[in-house]
C-alpha cells in the first residue's frame, strides 16, 4: 500500500505526465512537464524503483562528479507536486520519467496508486509523434480520450485507434479501466526536423493544456525560443531546394485541409481561447505561482520506503534527422503514420494524432 505521510492534502489535484522515448518526438512532451515543474517549483515526493522497470542496457545509468565524489543517476520516473496560487489555488501532480522497459502493468498500477492516494481528479498524459506537418504552420495538437462521457462533456475526440502503442496509450487505458478520467494530448512534430528540442511543439502542448484545465501557464522564454527555432529551420530549409519544395507541398496540403475551418465561428472561437489564455484574474500574479506558504514539506519520510531523488540540425527529407536514434533503438520515435496504422476513418487515435497535415487541432 502506498502511504504519503509527507504530502499535505491537495487542492483539486490533476496529474500531468510525460515519458521520454517512443512517445516523445523532439522531447516536446517531457520538456513541457519539465517546464511546469520548473515554473511552479515542483517538489519531488517519490521516485519509482529503477530496478523494477528499466533495462539498464537500454537506458543506462550515468556517472557524474559532485565535488570530486562520483555519483550515479539511475533512469527512473519521479513524481512532484506544484501548487498554483491565485484566487482559486489548485495542485498539479507532475510525473516525468522514461518509458519503462518492462512490467508496464505494474508501472501503471503504481502510478494509479499514487493518483488514488492523492485524490487526483483527472490524468492528462502528454505525447508527441512525428507527422507530415510543415514547421511553418501552427503545431496540430490532438485531444483524445477513451471515456465516451468525458469526450462528450469536454468536447474531446473519442479514440478509435488500433495498432502499436507506447506507455502513454497503456496508462490512458489503465486510467479508464480504473475509473479515473484521462486525456491524452498529442503534438505533431515535423518528421524532417525531428531532433530535440522542439520548443514550438512544447509551447503548443502547454497552450492546449491551458485550455483543458482552465489555467494560465507562465511560458517564460518559450515563445521566443519557438520563434528562433522556426527561423533556424527556415534558414536551413532554404539552403536545400528539395527540402524547400517538400515543405511547400506540406504547406499546400495543410492549408487545403484547413480551409473549412477558416470560418468566422472558428476564428472567433480561437480568439476567445487567446483572450482566456492571457487573462489574469484579480489578485493573481501572471501565470500563477508556486506556494511559498508554511505548508508541510511535500517530501516523503524516508521511513515509508520511498526514495528521494535528492540550433536545430539540418532538415532531412528522409523522415529522421542526422541526430535521430536508429530505428528500433531505445529512443526511437514512431514514424509518420506508424501510430496511425488502421486509422483509416480519420480518427486521431488514442496513441497519437492522425496524419498531421489533415489535423484540425489548434497550435
Amino acid at each position: 500500500m502506498i502511504e504519503l505521510e509527507g504530502v499535505p492534502e491537495l487542492i483539486d489535484p490533476v496529474m500531468v505526465a510525460a515519458f521520454e522515448g517512443w512517445n516523445d518526438a523532439g522531447d516536446a512532451a517531457s520538456t513541457a512537464v519539465a517546464h511546469l515543474d520548473r515554473e511552479w517549483k515542483g517538489e519531488v515526493f517519490a521516485a519509482l524503483d529503477a530496478e523494477d522497470y528499466y533495462d539498464f542496457q537500454v537506458n543506462r545509468p550515468t556517472v557524474w562528479l559532485d565535488g570530486g565524489v562520483r555519483k550515479i543517476t539511475w533512469p527512473t520516473t519521479r513524481l512532484s507536486v506544484a501548487r498554483i496560487g491565485g484566487d482559486k489555488p489548485r495542485d498539479l501532480v507532475l510525473v516525468r520519467g522514461i518509458e519503462p522497459s518492462m512490467r508496464w502493468r505494474s508501472f501503471c498500477n503504481e502510478i494509479l496508486g499514487f493518483a488514488h492516494e492523492l485524490g487526483v481528479e483527472m490524468v492528462v498524459v502528454l505525447g508527441a509523434l512525428l507527422g507530415d506537418t510543415p514547421h511553418t504552420r501552427p503545431v496540430p495538437v490532438s485531444s483524445v480520450t477513451s471515456d465516451p462521457d468525458l469526450a462528450r462533456n469536454m468536447e474531446l475526440e473519442e479514440t478509435r485507434y488500433e495498432g502499436p502503442t507506447g506507455i502513454v496509450g497503456i496508462l490512458q487505458e489503465a486510467c479508464t479501466h480504473a475509473g479515473v478520467p484521462a486525456v491524452s494530448l498529442w503534438a505533431a512534430v515535423p518528421h524532417y526536423v525531428s531532433q530535440p528540442p522542439n520548443p514550438k511543439a512544447t509551447l503548443a502542448l502547454l497552450n492546449r493544456l491551458e485550455d483543458l484545465l482552465g489555467l494560465r501557464i507562465p511560458l517564460g522564454e518559450l515563445p521566443e525560443d519557438a520563434r528562433a527555432w522556426q527561423l533556424g529551420v527556415d534558414q536551413l530549409a532554404a539552403e536545400d531546394s528539395e527540402v524547400a519544395e517538400y515543405v511547400q507541398t506540406l504547406e499546400e496540403a495543410r492549408d487545403t485541409a484547413e480551409l473549412p475551418e477558416a470560418s468566422g465561428e472558428a476564428i472567433a472561437r480561437e480568439f476567445e481561447r487567446y483572450l482566456r489564455r492571457r487573462d489574469v484574474g484579480p489578485g493573481q500574479a501572471p501565470g500563477g505561482h508556486a506556494t511559498e506558504s508554511g505548508d508541510a514539506s511535500y517530501l516523503r519520510d524516508t521511513s515509508s520506503g520511498r526514495t528521494h531523488p535528492p540550433k536545430p540540425a539540418r532538415p532531412d527529407s528522409g523522415g529522421t534527422g542526422p541526430g535521430s536514434p536508429p530505428p528500433g533503438g531505445p529512443g526511437r520515435q514512431p514514424a509518420a503514420g506508424e501510430e496511425n496504422k488502421g486509422n483509416e476513418a480519420g480518427d486521431d487515435g488514442g496513441d497519437g494524432p492522425q496524419d498531421s497535415s489533415e489535423d484540425s487541432s489548434e497550435g
